[in-house]
């Protein structure tokens, strides 16, 4: 049970890993790049998720298009979106936010390329975590006799191989959102 456990912590910080990716700016415009900024609706009195509240579609590479659902949570999406930490201004066109996404200067480009190897290390700091909860869990067990100490050796070594491979892909994910980052 523990392996699977574990097996399971360490899937859920990659798949972590590559949801905050989604959200780092590129340059091109995106929907995942606002699809689950909180909003606060005043009229509902409740914190929602942009991708609830509007369609959000790409018209082409530099531009978002918002288009609510209720026409009353516009003013609320805006001042979301102005209030986030993309830093990005839109435009309310009728019904629609539209949401010019600029070019990123080399400057930018590397701050963000640090947020996304920041983001992959804390990511590994949670696989490693993970590994060090299954390895306390099995030497409990070999403690109190469930398992042998050749099992337990076994077990470590398959919990080490799983957080390599583990590491690996989100080294394999930063690499990719780095160079994407930088591709201008």
């Amino acid at each position: 049970m523990t392996m699977l456990e574990c097996e399971e912590a360490m899937t859920k910080a990659v798949e972590h890993a590559i949801h905050e990716f989604a959200a780092v700016r590129t340059g091109k415009a995106s929907p995942t790049l606002v699809e689950n900024m909180d909003v606060h609706v005043h009229s509902y009195g409740s914190h929602m998720k942009l991708k609830q509240l509007a369609m959000i579609t790409t018209p082409d590479a530099r531009l978002i298009r918002i288009e609510p659902f209720d026409s009353s949570t516009l003013q609320d999406i805006d001042r979301a979106i102005r209030e986030s930490r993309l830093g990005l201004n839109g435009s309310i066109e009728g019904k629609v936010i539209r949401l010019p996404i600029p070019a990123l200067s080399q400057e930018r480009r590397e701050q963000m390329v640090k947020m996304v190897k920041q983001l992959g290390e804390e990511a590994r700091v949670r696989v490693r975590s993970a590994r060090r909860s299954a390895l306390e869990d099995l030497k409990a067990c070999e403690k109190g006799s469930a398992i042998t100490e050749d099992d337990l050796r076994r077990l470590e070594k398959d919990v080490q191989t799983m957080t390599d491979k583990k590491i690996a892909e989100i080294d394999q994910h930063v690499v990719s959102k780095e160079k994407e980052i930088l591709t201008v």
